[in-house]
């Protein structure tokens, strides 16, 4: 189980870099997705700086076994992607936004893993 968590925390970490880089290197796609809800540039930098930020924060609690890190870190990172899940349902793509909910209820996962995660003699 620990290890199966361990590589969920590693694909939910890079899917958070992915997209605050998407959104940080001003992405045509997301800059104009965002743009349609108001956000300028400035905002969609600052939205992508978080999402890495967050993963950045997941990454190091679980690494370096920081307390509290790793639940901050993922709570965070859970927040971005149900912002930008919002987005998509108000869009009107709903499959899409189905479908991205799943990194959604994943990270909420990582915040309280079950089986003790930081137990180093599991």
């Amino acid at each position: 189980m620990k290890i199966m968590l361990n590589v969920l925390m590693l694909i939910i970490v890079l899917l958070s870099f992915a997209a605050g880089f998407a959104k940080v290197s001003h992405s045509a796609q997301e800059v104009e997705f965002l743009q349609s809800f108001g956000f300028n540039n400035l905002a969609i930098s600052l939205y992508g700086i978080l999402q890495i930020l967050s993963a950045l924060i997941l990454a190091v609690g679980a690494v370096f076994s920081i307390r509290g890190a790793r639940p901050f870190g993922a709570s965070a990172v859970a927040l971005c992607f149900l912002v930008s899940s919002v987005l998509i349902f108000i869009s009107g793509a709903f499959v899409f936004a189905l479908l991205s909910l799943i990194p959604v209820v994943l990270s909420i996962v990582l915040i309280k893993p079950v089986g003790g995660l930081n137990n180093k003699n599991t």
